[in-house]
């Protein structure tokens, strides 16, 4: 879930929770909004560890390496 679609998911949850009179038979619509509420705070928690674990990346590159046994081959010695 992206960082998006959770503040999306928490604003219609409050708008739900506080902001909704009506009444729906079998339904609280109340708790609905509750149960947004959280789902996208999860959501939301989750994608920023996500994506900070993802920025992070892993460890560096290895270089050429070490040079050969010996040092560096002769150069012209005849």
């Amino acid at each position: 879930m992206t960082i998006g679609a959770s503040i999306f998911l928490i604003a219609v949850g409050a708008i739900l929770n506080f902001a909704v009179t009506a009444t729906v038979a079998g339904i609280d619509i109340q708790t609905v909004g509750v149960i947004l509420m959280i789902a996208g705070a999860l959501g939301l928690v989750l994608g920023l560890i996500f994506m900070a674990s993802a920025s992070r990346g892993g460890p560096p590159a290895a270089g050429p390496g070490p040079p050969p046994p010996g040092g560096p081959p002769p150069g012209d010695r005849y």
